[in-house]
């Protein structure tokens, strides 16, 4: 579950780590009063689910209140595109007004999950700001990475390490133990799959603030917070994410026209690799979970079927607790109600397979068998070519 830049720094001024002065807008009037709070010399910062803003021209240094106000009237409404955004972009509904900093240095910080190790791991790299990904790249030497024991968690030796490798000394490089400790803090015990700030900056003055900051939640934690639900800006999702959300389905738009549905992440990671190994182009995944009812496999069909951009449907199912047999009724279901043209291929296996492949032949649906997953992928990259 991601969050606005705001919202984290609300959250990592609770944990003691330094943010500038800031308020967050939903009208420009707003943002022109928020600029004179902050002496006119501010920044407006355009808040969308995705990092790239600035290149994007999302953030905009302003120098009195109705510049600001200027700025505001052309990012209110504005779909900013990114490189985490895709080509539809995102629409911009709050901006956050923010206090100007004179900037002595500029460094990367994150704490994040490795996926490898099933542990946190911290980032640190003394090239923060916008290209910390090029940074990555072309000199990986300059990215210290840290993965934490969970059994004594980050120590106080560990985060000094890291600070001293910034180049950090005296009460700077002091400071910066301290807030990555809190950091790693915040991490556990909100329960994010990421924290960064990019960049973390020392001042003129010798202070150290988070200038931007992104946090992630881990969605299988967000049951023991009760807050996190409201937190949530739900013009920043796909409708049909949330659509899904509320028939606990995990629903992921892709770019292709081929629309998916699966029972498990790893087998959507199959299907989509198959799919692609055969010329498909996945337009989106709907993972329905591993004990999904006949009426959950209708909701998650339908779903698939108002992406405007599916032009066919490919369904890859192990039945080991579904039975084969309601998936197709489910899919039928969907089918009907819908009275879907689309050219579909069911790949499945398991409990009472060979029901649920007879219900779906005998359907008069546009659909085909397929014996396995490669042949699945072709035969529905061939209807589609055809239809």
């Amino acid at each position: 579950m991601n969050i606005h830049e705001y919202q984290a720094k609300e959250i990592l001024s609770t944990y003691g780590i330094p943010v500038p002065r800031n308020r967050v807008a939903l009208t420009a009037d707003q943002v022109e009063r928020a600029a004179k709070m902050m002496g006119g010399h501010c920044v407006v910062k355009a808040q969308i689910y995705a990092g790239g803003r600035g290149k994007a021209g999302g953030v905009k240094l302003v120098h009195h209140p109705e510049q600001a106000s200027d700025v505001a009237k052309e990012l209110f409404g504005k779909r900013l595109v990114t490189k985490q955004t895709g080509p539809e972009g995102l629409k911009v509904r709050r901006i956050l007004v923010e206090e100007t900093v004179e900037i002595a240095r500029e460094f990367y910080l994150s704490i994040t999950l490795d996926r490898e190790t099933s542990r946190y791991c911290l980032i640190a790299s003394a090239e923060g700001g916008m290209d910390i990904e090029e940074v990555a790249q072309k000199s990986p030497d300059k990215i210290h990475v840290l993965t934490i024991d969970p059994f004594t968690g980050l120590r106080t030796y560990q985060a000094r390490k890291i600070a001293l490798a910034l180049g950090l000394s005296g009460a700077v490089c002091e400071d910066c133990v301290e807030l990555i400790l809190n950091t790693y803090k915040c991490c556990l015990e909100k329960d994010c799959s990421l924290i960064e700030i990019n960049p973390l900056v020392v001042t003129r003055a010798g202070w150290l603030l988070a200038m931007d900051a992104k946090i992630s939640f881990d969605d299988n934690a967000v049951y023991r917070h009760r807050e996190y639900p409201d937190m949530m800006d739900y013009s920043q999702l796909d409708p049909l994410e949330i659509t899904a959300g509320k028939y606990d389905l995990a629903y992921i738009k892709l770019t292709g026209n081929i629309g998916c549905m699966v029972n498990g992440a790893g087998l959507a990671m199959a299907t989509l690799d198959v799919l692609k190994e055969f010329g498909g182009e996945p337009a989106n995944f709907l993972d329905v979970g591993g004990g999904a009812t006949r009426e959950k496999v209708a909701e998650a069909f339908k779903i698939i079927l108002q992406d405007s951009d599916v032009k066919a449907v490919f369904v890859n199912i192990f039945g080991g607790i579904m039975r084969c047999d309601v998936i197709a009724q489910g899919i039928i279901e969907a089918a009907n109600e819908v009275h879907c043209p689309l050219p579909i291929v069911v790949r499945m296996d398991g409990s009472n397979v060979e029901d649920g492949k007879k219900l779906l032949l005998e359907s008069g649906l546009n659909v085909q068998i397929g014996d396995n997953l490669g042949d699945g992928a072709q035969k529905i990259v061939a209807m589609l070519a055809k239809a």
